[in-house]
């Protein structure tokens, strides 16, 4: 495999644990117009991934169809603290907003280190990254 299949592979690995996340946490909570932002961003989650893919296809490679431990690791502690906390909601906030630091740092440390192409890719994908990243660092601050 490259460099560049793995690298792509690796945001796309972190990127689905984000969408799956969403997907979770959308059904684990009630309030229908977090359920319904929640569906927003593992929608954009979705098209980013899918994006990354064709690229990783047009390398003549797999693209990653499965996340990470790390991922798994933080909707189990997610779970957990969701489930001793009063607000139910504001804990997967909080989480989901961690998460979305993390794909974002990935998606930096990749642009810094990417070859140009993939560089091309992600300077279309960022601003997707970025605007995920602000609504729920919003929202988490709105729910504190």
């Amino acid at each position: 495999m490259s460099q560049k299949t793995e690298q792509l592979n690796e945001l796309i690995a972190i990127i689905r644990d984000g969408q799956r996340f969403y997907e979770h946490a959308h059904d684990e909570i009630d309030n229908e117009q977090l359920k319904a932002l929640l569906r927003e961003m593992a929608e954009a989650k979705h098209q980013i991934i899918q994006a990354l893919a064709v690229k990783v296809a047009a390398n003549h490679e797999a693209p990653a169809s499965s996340g990470t431990l790390v991922g798994k690791m933080r909707q189990a502690y997610a779970d957990a603290r969701a489930t001793l906390s009063s607000d139910e909601e504001a804990t997967y906030v909080a989480q989901l907003e961690e998460a979305e630091d993390r794909i974002l740092e990935a998606f930096e440390d990749a642009l810094e280190s990417a070859q140009p192409d993939v560089q091309a890719l992600l300077a279309v994908e960022m601003p997707k990254v970025r605007e995920c990243h602000q609504r729920m660092s919003a929202l988490s601050k709105k729910m504190q």
